[in-house]
């Protein structure tokens, strides 16, 4: 989810919630912690030089269960980052303690905000000898003549 889909979102929600990808909700007390830029500069296995910025959202559970963060609130915080930070229109990336500090990507289902798993990947499969998953094809959809006939003796 991009910085502009979750802006679209807040304006239209009275109360604010996530839910982690087991389908267990984030409790209710919850603070957003920290809104920022993250960029990563890297050399990936195959030598190419790559950039990566994600606009990071540190989600975290404090003792204190009288407050809440509400839509309007946190669209402030995000406003006051767009301008001090220069945040452009980049993907959200959630972190949240679990058992360790954990990253998701973001999602909506038009009622809680979903954290969704993220995976690592090699990004120079054709460099460094990563055979390309080949496509599962049926037999009976290749061709809709026999091969050979019934009779041909070809078998």
């Amino acid at each position: 989810m991009k910085l502009s889909e979750i802006k679209l979102i807040l304006r239209k929600l009275d109360v604010i919630g996530f839910l982690l990808p087991n389908n267990t909700l984030v409790p209710k007390h919850f603070h957003i912690t920290e809104v920022g830029k993250t960029t990563k500069h890297f050399i990936d296995c195959g030598g190419t030089v790559r950039k990566e910025e994600v606009i990071n959202f540190q989600l975290w559970n404090a003792n204190d269960y009288n407050h809440r963060l509400h839509p309007e609130k946190l669209m402030d915080i995000i406003a006051l980052s767009e301008k001090v930070l220069d945040l452009k229109d980049l993907e959200i990336e959630v972190e949240y303690q679990g058992d360790t500090i954990q990253k998701f990507g973001l999602d909506f289902n038009g009622e809680l905000f979903k954290l969704t798993t993220k995976a690592t990947d090699c990004l120079a499969k054709d460099k460094c000898g990563i055979p390309l998953e080949k496509p599962k094809v049926k037999l009976s959809d290749l061709n809709d003549e026999p091969c050979c006939a019934p009779d041909g003796n070809c078998c």
